[in-house]
């Protein structure tokens, strides 16, 4: 089962649970911070349209 690993969003008020969670000001330096964390964590990196990025863990 997947599992959310990290959160990058310019709105951490409408952000909760229990992955760490990023927030960055403006939306070049999340897409930046989020495909970082990607590359470090070994995840994917899933745009929501909504100003937040998920970080999965696909790995069994």
């Amino acid at each position: 089962m997947a599992k959310i690993v990290a959160v990058v969003t310019t709105k951490g008020d409408a952000v909760a649970g229990g992955a760490p969670i990023f927030v960055e000001v403006d939306a070049e330096k999340r897409e930046m911070t989020a495909f970082l964390l990607e590359k470090i964590l070994d995840a994917t990196a899933h745009d929501l349209k909504n100003g937040s990025f998920i970080l999965v863990d696909h790995r069994d």
